[in-house]
């Protein structure tokens, strides 16, 4: 077909002209605009794409914070397929400063709803931390404590995928910096990780927390190091101590109750939570012995020499917490070297698995020039899986959209379902007229107000448009797991696109398709005659919708920009998304197309739907001719061409596939014996073939 040659032609000519990989935009200028005095932006670092900026203390310059560009950390495509740009500003402890919108293409906010709930949205981030687990939904704790664990936004209506993957382009990229930067280790996300439990106390003693696996003992003896560094060349002047204790090394999660309030006074406790941020794990290393965990120049506050910890192959950074309140601990324990270190929350440590501490001890080998040899004696830490909760999800990501529209789902396969026995076994329901009429508006309703209004199932050729622009940038395509009612339709249209083709899609679960059918039945209620086209001109106007097809597909691969215009050819935004409620010029458009179906019937879809065009394409691989036919249907019966609304039987009778919409009306005129001129004709013959003769009677004589 010329037209799919075309149409290959000018997609292989336009990648030459993609658009290069996405990066920041803003320069050294726009940032002194962004970040007026009082602040002041420094040089932007050389390593890593982001800006520092720093306030006046005095007469000293202190860091306030980072300012980056999120798509240079995390272009997750959104809706559209376009990667939102944030600009961000992010403190030292990881409070976002400023989260502003510098570009999108989300189409619900271009003429749709507008910008101004997006960028509402991204202003309740002012304020939060990293530190929280920010959820989208419900703002019913926006009270609590800045240090909670847990903080709500409220997301926005009609545009869940969207602000979704805002929220994840944001976290993400926030992320990288702060562990680039602010010393975040590389660990889970602090929304994965399991909770310690608070309603765990019981009074213990401490042999009864070491018994209970809460506090984690590893005594390592002079001979256990001697055997270390054999080899090495090392001198271990140790004969005859070989059993004496080198280090005896206790670690334990100390801010659980179970363990914190046995091992600390009431004051104690409170002052340990006090100097905890939310999600922050405090651990109490204790060691007795000739050998400790810290060096000679060990400062208060800082990071143990001696002592590392890991958690499956990252490591994770131990600071001590520098407290000075008392222990209660074992006489023989008492003068033991014992410290407070705190891990921070968004370091992503979790207390459900295994920590793996290490005491590392070095020796020193040969005299004038000696050379350092370590090794390291390793202690795990396992809290019981009863001192712990599990996070129900991760609002952040895809899987918990899922969860929370199953319902709607379900609805959604029940309802497939019954399309597809219909469409695979139609003789039931086209054995009367009135059935398959009341079959077939009651489901036109059902997608209008439930997958259209309800659920925004609407299918677009915003869709494809994004699927070609994240394919010619090398994207990843998770994004259209965020918006679960199209990734379930479509994965429907596509096994019927093989099986049937175009029809299955564009005849019944397309909402504004079904919207043009009801306001048409209503029409012909009203007694407003329809006006069919010459085939001719109906021909040629078909055509049309495969140009604009081939015109927004290369906008997508050569100008994105221009995309988010040209797809409002369709008014599925408007009559679907929006519900009408949009500026004039839309709604406009949207009531003429339904005006003019009124008089041509589904003129829209007929003749400038690019997503049905592009569909009737995909709808050649169809294995199905599933229309009966008869050796008569076109030669010389034409009832069931001239009965199709839309114009897709030929004079010959066979069926144009790509224009058929399903509708099911010629298979109901097939099957009828009253209706199909072939069987009404066959009937008559077969009532003439049995009728007995008259009887003629002679006269008498």
């Amino acid at each position: 077909m010329p037209i799919r040659g075309l149409l290959s032609w000018l997609m292989a000519t336009l990648v030459g002209f993609a658009c290069a990989a996405h990066a920041g935009v803003m320069t050294r200028t726009d940032m002194l605009k962004a970040f007026p005095p009082p602040l002041a932006v420094g040089e932007k670092d050389a390593q890593l794409p982001v800006w520092p900026i720093f306030k006046q203390d005095v007469t000293t310059p202190v860091l306030a914070g980072y300012v980056f560009e999120s798509i240079d950390f995390a272009p997750i495509p959104g809706f559209s397929g376009v990667p939102f740009n944030l600009l961000v500003a992010l403190d030292p402890k990881g409070t976002f400063l400023d989260v502003r919108v510098l570009s999108h293409h989300e189409p619900v906010f271009l003429e749709g709803l507008g910008e101004a709930p997006l960028f509402r949205f991204a202003d309740q981030y002012k304020g939060l931390s990293l530190q929280q687990a920010i959820k989208i939904g419900s703002n019913a704790n926006r009270g609590e404590e800045r240090g909670s664990a847990n903080v709500y936004i409220d997301g926005v209506a009609k545009a869940t995928a969207s602000v979704r993957i805002l929220n994840q382009s944001l976290l993400s990229s926030a992320l990288r910096v702060a562990r680039a930067r602010l010393g975040f280790a590389a660990g889970r996300d602090p929304d994965l990780v399991a909770r310690v439990r608070k309603d765990t106390y019981a009074p213990m003693a401490w042999d009864a927390l070491l018994e209970a696996g809460l506090v984690q003992h590893l005594r390592i003896t002079q001979g256990m190091v001697e055997k270390a560094f054999d080899g090495s060349g090392v001198e271990q002047p140790v004969a005859g101590r070989e059993s004496s204790t080198f280090c005896d090394l206790y670690i334990t999660y100390l801010n659980m109750p179970a363990i914190g309030r046995n091992l600390l006074s009431e004051f104690g406790w409170n002052h340990l939570l006090e100097r905890m941020d939310g999600g922050d794990h405090a651990l109490l290393v204790i060691a007795a012995g000739p050998h400790t965990f810290v060096g000679d120049n060990f400062v208060r506050g800082a990071v143990p020499d001696r002592l590392t910890l890991r958690q499956g192959e990252l490591p994770l950074e131990l600071r001590d917490l520098d407290l000075d309140d008392p222990l209660q601990l074992p006489a023989s324990l008492r003068g033991a070297d014992a410290k407070v270190f705190r891990v921070i929350g968004p370091a992503g440590l979790d207390p459900a698995r295994t920590m793996d501490f290490a005491l590392r001890v070095t020796r020193d080998k040969g005299m004038v020039y000696p050379e350092r040899i370590s090794r390291s004696f390793g202690i795990p830490y396992t809290l019981p899986a009863d001192q712990v909760t599990r996070p129900e999800s991760d609002n952040k990501g895809w899987q918990d959209i899922w969860r929370s529209r199953a319902w709607e789902l379900a609805v959604l396969a029940g309802a497939l379902a019954l399309l597809a026995v219909v469409l695979a076994r139609p003789k039931w329901i086209v054995a009367r007229p009135a059935r398959l009429a009341r079959f077939r508006t009651g489901y036109l309703l059902f997608t209008l107000i439930f997958i259209g209004w309800f659920a925004q199932g609407q299918l677009s050729i915003v869709n494809i448009t994004a699927l070609i622009q994240a394919l010619v940038a090398g994207r990843d395509l998770g994004f259209f797991l965020y918006d679960p009612m199209t990734v379930a339709l479509w994965a429907f249209v596509a096994v019927t696109l093989v099986v049937w083709g175009r029809g299955t899609f564009c005849g019944w679960l397309c909402p504004f398709g079904a919207m043009q059918e009801l306001v048409a039945q209503a029409a012909r209620f009203a007694g407003i005659r329809r006006i069919k086209l010459h085939r001719d001109l109906d021909a040629r106007l078909k055509l049309v919708k495969y140009a604009v097809l081939a015109v927004v597909v290369g906008l997508a691969v050569a100008w994105p920009a221009w995309t988010d215009h040209a797809v409002e050819i369709e008014p599925f935004k408007t009559t679907i998304t929006l519900a009408f409620v949009r500026s004039w010029p839309f709604v406009a458009w949207a009531a003429a197309l339904l005006l003019v179906n009124v008089f041509i019937y589904k003129g829209f879809c007929r003749y400038l739907c690019p997503l049905g065009a592009g569909l009737g394409l995909l709808g050649r691989t169809r294995l199905l001719r599933w229309i009966p036919r008869r050796k008569e249907c076109g030669t010389p019966c034409q009832t069931c061409r001239h009965r199709c609304e839309y114009q897709a039987i030929q004079p010959s009778g066979a069926i144009v596939y790509e224009e058929c919409f399903q509708c099911l009306d010629c298979v109901a005129i097939h099957d009828s014996p009253t209706r199909c001129a072939p069987l009404i004709a066959k009937g008559r013959d077969r009532h003439i073939a049995i009728r007995p003769l008259p009887v003629v009677q002679g006269r008498g004589a």
